[in-house]
């Protein structure tokens, strides 16, 4: 309708993100690599397999508990590559700042990222840099684009997805969400809570030279674990169902949750990876995880189902099953 108009909620990552790509974006570029919607395209060019990424980050506020704007485009990037099945290799970096905008808080996010490129093994080879006028945009926007080389034998995909699989989460839930909230209304809360913000090419990388029957992975950014998990059951047409008891939340962040009303399921991660693969092979995934610092409290967390398809259950506490459907609205707002 020529009246609607660009809500918030349609960078939510959640059902409106969803619909108003489906609607307005995927008809109009589609094509074979598009069209699986998975966080990175694999594409190839004169024989190699590579995979290829963009994302944008309009964090609010710049620094917080754990990361900051720079440290968060390098690694959501970085992961973006690595969950399609890539070594990640180049990054671009794309600067829309400001006018006014500090150089010493530029200069501090810069040597954010480039502390975080050195982690991940990456460089960035190329960017660029535009200024606008005060109030155009809110301090500094930073772009991302990555590319890697899809590791031999890595098949991944969210079609991959079959009934009887495991579904393994590399750690709590949570924590980048809450801490970017508390960062932006001047909450004071325990040290422990930080982003988890964090690149985990070289943990997957391990993963998948171990496992490399791993059939889905997925990293649980906007819209959190619940709506991540929708993604894959809509696309590979399965059920999934959770245990309530298995997924890991720090008490500090499930305090913060029940006094605000978010559910920690739906919060935005910056460090997790949700990996789906055939039992046989769980005990040996989660065990090249937890010898990972950023994997030590992976655990099996449900189990893909034949029905109902496209579908996400949850088995709480008391025995029940809750319907978790994929985000709707935005709980919270510019957390990436």
């Amino acid at each position: 309708m020529k009246d609607e108009l660009i809500l918030l909620a349609h960078g939510s990552g959640g059902k409106l993100s969803h619909d108003l790509v489906a609607r307005v974006m995927q008809p109009a570029f589609a094509n074979p690599a598009l069209d699986l919607m998975h966080d990175g395209a694999r594409v190839e060019a004169a024989g190699a397999r590579l995979a290829f990424t963009t994302d944008s980050y309009v964090v609010k506020p710049l620094f917080f508990a754990g990361g900051d704007i720079g440290k968060l485009a390098v690694c959501g990037t970085v992961n973006d590559l690595a969950v399609s099945g890539a070594t990640p290799l180049y990054l671009s970096a794309g600067f829309i700042i400001e006018e006014g905008f500090p150089v010493a808080a530029l200069e501090r996010i810069v040597a954010s990222m480039r502390a975080a490129a050195a982690e991940a093994g990456v460089s960035i080879v190329t960017g660029d840099t535009k200024v606008v006028e005060k109030g155009a945009v809110d301090g500094i926007y930073i772009n991302t684009a990555g590319i890697g080389a899809v590791i031999a034998g890595a098949d991944i995909s969210p079609l991959n997805a079959r009934p009887g699989q495991d579904i393994i989460l590399s750690g709590p839930v949570g924590d980048h969400a809450v801490a970017v909230m508390a960062g932006r209304h001047g909450l004071k809360l325990p040290a422990t809570v930080a982003s988890d913000c964090a690149p985990l090419g070289g943990m997957i990388g391990a993963v998948l030279a171990a496992v490399p029957q791993v059939a889905v992975l997925r990293d649980p950014t906007r819209g959190g674990l619940a709506t991540t998990l929708n993604e894959i059951a809509a696309q590979a047409k399965v059920g999934i169902m959770v245990e309530e008891a298995a997924i890991p939340v720090r008490p500090e962040v499930q305090a913060v949750c029940d006094i605000l009303g978010f559910d920690p399921l739906y919060l935005a991660n910056e460090g997790k990876v949700i990996i789906f693969v055939e039992s046989p092979y769980s005990e040996e995934v989660i065990a090249v995880l937890r010898a990972h610092p950023y994997g030590r409290e992976a655990r099996v967390i449900g189990r893909v189902t034949a029905a109902p398809a496209g579908q996400v259950g949850l088995r709480t506490g008391i025995g029940g099953v809750r319907l978790l459907d994929m985000l709707i609205g935005d709980q919270l707002p510019r957390i990436c």
